[in-house]
């Protein structure tokens, strides 16, 4: 058994998915809020994701995490470094509710797990695939010091990737 880290900043707890994120981690995939990620999905898709999501840790030392408000404990969005045989590079992906968007939240989530994955990961490159559709998530990626990267290998033609680099 892989020890699932539980990661802090100041606002924030990550932490490793529990069943009882499954009906607002469906509601999310289910919503146009996923059309980045070849959303809205059926319940059996989600459900398929959710299991990923959760096998990855086992599987490669490395998968997602919810995170939540430290505080109220109120669950926010995801944060994920993955890759299985699906993605060419070890990927940072995030997600983050509607109820939560606009205060910086999936930022502060995605820099905490960019760092765990530079301390547990070394030497390894970390991408990130976005839609090109997706502005909020190019303008994220560029905050946390991503650059385009034109000759990678993405799992979709049409994904952008952004390298992100040693901090």
């Amino acid at each position: 058994m892989i020890d699932i880290p539980v990661l802090e900043t100041e606002r924030l707890r990550l932490r490793c998915l529990s069943f009882s994120d499954w009906p607002d981690y469906l509601a999310f995939l289910a919503s146009p809020r996923a059309q980045f990620m070849g959303g809205p999905h059926t319940s059996e898709t989600a459900w398929s994701y959710f299991c990923n999501d959760v096998a990855q840790w086992q599987l490669f030392g490395h998968g997602a995490l919810m995170f939540e408000d430290k505080t109220s404990s109120a669950v926010l969005g995801q944060v994920a470094l993955c890759k299985g045989p699906l993605f060419p590079e070890l990927e940072l992906g995030w997600f983050i509710y509607a109820r939560a968007g606009g205060r910086g939240y999936a930022a502060e989530a995605a820099q905490a797990m960019l760092e765990w994955g530079w301390r547990t990961h070394l030497g390894r490159s970390i991408v990130s695939y976005i839609d090109p559709g997706n502005t909020r998530s190019i303008k994220l990626a560029e905050r946390l010091g991503a650059t385009i990267d034109k000759t990678a290998k993405r799992p979709h033609p049409a994904n952008l990737v952004y390298r992100h680099r040693v901090g």
